[in-house]
């Protein structure tokens, strides 16, 4: 549940600075009638998002188990490859966030409505498909369709609520900061999403190695025992993993740990970008 609601977090409060930037920047500079079409992007990329989560609900449930492992195992790799992407451009782009979305949304004003529409669907929309997958995926790593739900709709709410006091000034966020650290608890939770979808296409018999076990700590961690369904939830903990997936593991978590918490270069920020981005006031 923690894994989700970190995922909602993270990209409901990306979702949601966006917003405020581009509403605030609107309203400062007088361009408020322009504001409809950009709650009509929002709009659409979350209904996108929703039809995209329930697409894939309901759309394997019709599926052979083979079928529904080798989907959920492919899925997986992909969520987990679309998170690690997320991480890497927002640790790069979260200085300049406020003033790369202005430039964009001068153009756009430039174009005119349409322009508008696609500006916010964009903005949002990336973030909402991402989410949709993730947590479909972590669904289908717990068996459980209702925690890791809540999970994402507690993240989401409160990623919401930070957005307003930000747009409010009641709230000044330090991005760098937030995205590094929120990123790094990501890389674990990924990795054990990424494990899942590997045992998931062991299943579905895509990869081999399905019963050759790396260790099997289930008479201490028994996977039904609160602490194991605490684990499983948060980083998808398994007691009994496969030496592939131990593997893939592994090579996983290390070395993009590993780049993510490297020191960025001299070159890789922008030199004149605040640390912390404020709306433009009202």
């Amino acid at each position: 549940m923690f894994g989700n609601y970190l995922i909602g977090l993270r990209e409901g409060l990306e979702a949601s600075l966006v917003v405020c930037i581009l509403v605030a920047y609107l309203v400062k500079t007088g361009n408020q009638r322009r504001l409809p079409p950009v709650w009509a992007g929002v709009g659409i990329a979350v209904a996108l998002s929703l039809a995209f989560g329930a697409l894939l609900q309901f759309g394997s449930s019709t599926l052979t188990f083979q079928a529904k492992e080798a989907l959920g195992g492919g899925l997986s790799v992909l969520s987990v490859a679309l998170v690690t992407w997320m991480v890497f451009w927002m640790r790069r782009t979260a200085r300049h966030l406020k003033s790369e979305l202005q430039d964009k949304l001068d153009a756009a004003l430039a174009i005119g409505t349409g322009a508008l529409v696609v500006t916010s669907f964009f903005a949002v929309g990336r973030e909402g498909l991402e989410t949709s997958l993730f947590i479909w995926t972590a669904v289908q790593a717990t068996g459980d369709g209702v925690r890791p739900l809540v999970g994402a709709l507690l993240g989401l709410a409160t990623s919401v609520l930070l957005g307003w006091l930000f747009y409010k000034g009641a709230l000044k966020i330090n991005l760098a900061k937030f995205f590094r650290w929120t990123g790094a608890m990501l890389v674990v939770v990924a990795a054990g999403v990424l494990a899942y979808g590997i045992h998931d296409l062991q299943e579905a018999d895509l990869l081999p190695g399905l019963h050759s076990l790396a260790f099997d700590i289930s008479a201490v961690i028994p996977a039904d025992s609160w602490y194991g369904t605490l684990l499983k939830g948060v980083l998808n903990f398994q007691p009994d993993p496969t030496v592939l997936q131990t593997a893939v593991w592994a090579v996983y978590v290390v070395p993009v740990m590993f780049l993510f918490l490297a020191p960025e270069r001299p070159g890789q920020a922008a030199p004149s970008a605040p640390a912390s981005t404020e709306p433009a006031p009202r």
